[in-house]
């Protein structure tokens, strides 16, 4: 995933984050080997060439042609006249030029919002595993065979449950589908305040008391059992 976060960085033009967790970084865990692929070319997203700025009467940087909110950029010393620019920091227009206009901030600021819901379609997509139940559980990280394992449990005692791996934000839409598709979402993080939760909450407007807390932070990487227990305790009360 670390070569494509280049990728992706050059695909939507803004900084990406590679992220792991402490558990991880502290301890020893068991992962299949690296398998290392060449790539003959890097996805450089949209960037223009000579032939193209020739036939570009005027060049935006700014300038959202595609409707998708990523702009085509130029690389200096690719045409003899077209596709050089000044920017800075502060308020522009969509060709880069300095503008205290109200309308051409709010055009940047809508068109940077775009290019979020934009960036769902190429961050890794969840990985999903399917066991026909009603309930759902959502996990990530190191938490990921603590899950496996407490699924498989579950199951020895007749509690099938559907299962969701995240591994991009910001979430993809098949997330979403999976929460609005069960009665009831377990979110498994080893953390106090439950900010993963706290996240899918405000990002994809999910109805808080759909999805229930499954937390670890007493130091200690999370188990099966801690999982299994945790879970077979919020269905009782629940029922």
């Amino acid at each position: 995933m670390t070569t494509q976060a280049f990728d992706l960085a050059d695909r939507l033009q803004t900084v990406v984050f590679v992220m792991s967790d402490l558990d991880l970084g502290m301890n020893n865990h068991m992962s299949p080997p690296l398998k290392w692929e060449n790539k003959d070319q890097f996805d450089k997203g949209k960037v223009l060439d000579a032939e193209a700025l020739e036939e570009i009467q005027r060049y935006g940087r700014y300038l959202d042609v595609d409707g998708d909110g990523i702009c085509y950029r130029t690389i200096p010393g690719t045409h003899p006249t077209k596709g050089s620019f000044f920017t800075r920091g502060t308020s522009k227009n969509v060709y880069a030029q300095y503008s205290e206009d109200g309308a051409d901030y709010v055009i940047n600021v809508d068109r940077l919002d775009k290019k979020w819901e934009t960036a769902k379609q190429y961050v890794p997509k969840p990985i999903f595993d399917h066991n026909d139940s009603e309930l759902g559980v959502i996990f990530f990280g190191t938490s990921t065979y603590a899950v496996i394992e407490a699924i498989e449990l579950l199951e020895e005692e007749g509690i099938k449950m559907n299962a969701m791996r995240i591994r991009a934000f910001p979430f993809n839409d098949e997330a979403k589908a999976f929460i609005d598709a069960h009665e009831k979402v377990f979110v498994v993080e080893q953390n106090r305040h439950a900010q993963f939760k706290t996240l899918m909450v405000n990002e994809m407007e999910i109805a808080p008391s759909k999805l229930i807390s499954i937390l670890n932070y007493d130091g200690t990487p999370i188990t099966a059992d801690t999982i299994m227990n945790k879970i077979k305790e919020k269905i009782e009360v629940s029922v």
